[in-house]
């Protein structure tokens, strides 16, 4: 394996990032960045600097597997840009529904390339897009799992992908490593933001990387875990966080765990349709357990929380 291909994306992802964010931040100031410009969070934060790794992994991982993180940044940008905008009198946001689309493409592109794991590479979005509610989470989540991966990978002896010969396996989690690695600097310190544009790209990116380990059964574990482990990096804000704002007291972790994995604006918006305006009260201690209050915890039956900004919320009451 040439070693450029690694150390090449990982200083523009480290230069580029460095170098747009003060772009973001001059043009940001002067009002002309709309939403990619979070003026009240943190002082003003530039916002979709994520499209950074989302460029470089377009074009760096294999003609395919790119396509999937091309097509998810795309529609995932498009949400950073229009924002929080509701489609007429409906509850659902042009956002919402980009994100839903790219998913949905992504499911159909990819299923010829890695047939039913296509879905579960999709819905990676999901956790990997609450675990960016809070400076850093998401780049810890995919530096920890990319590990995992490539120590799996290495012991497990996973040696060149069948439909790319001579292309090792473990490169894809070495890649997004040391992308996401020149990336995090300046998001750990709380300067910039990921965007959907990012979180969505790392979580496809992620999505692929797991299949490259062992097909879908190895992405359905490491879906498992990684939403796990989004969970446990959480539990303490989200305890306040179902407290204050969705009255569950004593949340157990299966809350947790559910909130990681249909929490959001998106799975929010499923809720309104499929439960309309009912709330059903959990009293069974075993789907207690399981969280199934969180799971059930419809909004459109509450005033509370209509519609949750993870950008925009006060600091006494977020998710953070």
């Amino acid at each position: 394996m040439n070693y450029q291909y690694i150390l090449i994306p990982f200083l523009l992802s480290l230069i580029l990032t460095f170098v747009l964010t003060i772009v973001f931040r001059f043009v940001g100031k002067r009002g002309y960045l709309g939403n990619l410009y979070v003026n009240n969070v943190r002082g003003g934060t530039p916002r979709a600097l994520g499209i950074v790794p989302f460029i470089i992994l377009s074009f760096y991982f294999p003609s395919g597997f790119n396509n999937l993180i091309l097509i998810i940044g795309i529609f995932a940008f498009l949400d950073d840009l229009i924002g929080r905008r509701k489609i007429g009198n409906f509850n659902i946001e042009w956002g919402q529904l980009s994100r839903g689309i790219g998913m949905l493409a992504v499911m159909i592109v990819g299923f010829p390339l890695v047939g039913f794991s296509s879905i579960l590479i999709a819905l990676m979005v999901q956790p990997i897009n609450i675990s960016d509610m809070q400076p850093g989470s998401t780049s810890i989540v995919v530096i920890i799992m990319s590990i995992f991966t490539i120590l799996a990978m290495v012991l497990l002896d996973i040696g060149s992908i069948v439909s790319i010969p001579g292309y090792y396996a473990f490169y894809a989690p070495l890649l997004l490593l040391v992308v996401c690695i020149g990336y995090s600097p300046l998001d750990f310190a709380g300067k910039i933001m990921l965007g959907e544009v990012g979180n969505h790209s790392f979580a496809v990116a992620l999505g692929i990387c797991f299949y490259m380990l062992g097909g879908f059964i190895w992405t359905l574990i490491l879906f498992i875990a990684t939403t796990i482990l989004i969970a446990l990096i959480r539990k303490n804000n989200l305890k306040k966080f179902f407290a204050r704002k969705l009255n569950i007291k004593n949340p157990t972790f299966g809350d947790y765990f559910m909130d990681v994995l249909t929490g959001g604006g998106l799975g929010d918006s499923l809720r309104r349709l499929i439960l309309g305006k009912k709330q059903y009260n959990i009293k069974n201690p075993f789907f207690i357990m399981l969280g199934f209050r969180r799971l059930f915890y419809n909004p459109s039956a509450h005033k509370t929380l209509d519609s949750y900004n993870k950008y925009y919320s006060p600091s006494d009451l977020e998710r953070k």
